[in-house]
């Protein structure tokens, strides 16, 4: 459990949708960067192609820990990066998730991480889409089963609660109402 104070209240423009593979959250985040949404993509996809494209190791399916601190070092970079926006910022996953991730994993969560997850703060309110097997599907770099995507949601929502975020899941429908979801609450945060 790592302390959360109001002495680093984070970035409350920075938004989370978070969960399990498969669930349709990119397809929420896609729609809203269409439409004129600062969005910033998921960092594992970008991480396993180009580990792919080196025979590299640093995958889920190789290396969970490089895999990891791969994706940490880009969330951080992505969050640095996004810092000057004046509106709101939508985040394919965010830092807390890598704990879930660890956990799913077996790995121990290194201490390192646990200070980030301090340090890069979002709004507190996290977006996460539950598991949906009607849309459900693998490709080239989400190979998780349906089971693992479950426990995937799982780990990460309670990661987020125990990094001090408040979990708000995205009710299943059609895209247009869970992006008016979304949209929604953001407004009103």
């Amino acid at each position: 459990m790592i302390h959360i104070g109001n002495d680093n209240p984070g970035r409350s423009n920075f938004f989370v949708i978070s969960g399990g593979p498969g669930s349709g959250k990119t397809t929420i985040i896609d729609w809203l960067r269409s439409h004129g949404v600062a969005c910033v993509e998921e960092a594992g996809r970008d991480i396993i192609r180009a580990q792919r494209r080196i025979d590299g190791r640093g995958t889920h399916a190789g290396d969970r820990a490089l895999f990891c601190e791969l994706m940490l070092a880009r969330m951080m970079a992505d969050y640095d990066e996004a810092g000057s926006a004046q509106g709101p910022v939508v985040f394919d996953r965010g830092i807390p998730g890598l704990v879930g991730y660890c956990r799913l994993s077996g790995l121990a969560v290194p201490d390192h991480l646990l200070r980030a997850v301090a340090m890069f703060r979002y709004n507190p309110i996290v977006f996460v889409t539950p598991p949906w097997r009607e849309i459900f599907g693998q490709d080239e770099e989400r190979k998780q089963d349906f089971t693992e995507a479950v426990r995937t949601f799982e780990t990460v929502a309670a990661a987020y609660v125990a990094s001090g975020y408040r979990v708000v899941e995205v009710p299943i429908g059609p895209v247009d109402e869970r992006v008016a979801f979304v949209a929604a609450a953001i407004a009103e945060a």
